[in-house]
């Protein structure tokens, strides 16, 4: 079955308490359901923080662009299509208020 990749797209700052734990729980709802249905493959949060490294060894602050948000964490799962994945991606836009860019996987290598 094809994976996707769901980016979280983060804005800068700490949502209120209050805020975080209401996304928490619907969070835990929908990865429980993602669980359930054989979807979920991998999640995780990212800090704001990254290091970009280059070819020639030289490692600078990242990201790489200037950005007023960056990708606070993703979601690898697995879908029959595109459609599905759209709506594993509608959901965690709902569940967290952020926008979530969706991306198949290219064909993985026999390795």
């Amino acid at each position: 079955m094809p994976q996707y990749l769901l980016s979280l797209y983060q804005p800068a700052g700490t949502p209120e308490p209050a805020v975080m734990d209401r996304i928490a729980a619907e969070l835990g709802r929908l990865n429980e359901e993602l669980r359930d249905t054989g979807s979920w493959v991998f999640t995780g949060g990212l800090d704001a923080g990254a290091a970009v490294v280059r070819a020639d060894g030289m490692v600078t602050d990242g990201p790489y662009l200037e950005g007023k948000e960056h990708v606070g964490g993703v979601y690898v799962i697995t879908a029959p299509d595109l459609d599905a994945a759209l709506e594993w991606g509608r959901r965690v836009a709902v569940a967290t208020t952020l926008p979530i860019e969706v991306r198949a996987f290219q064909d993985r290598p026999p390795f």
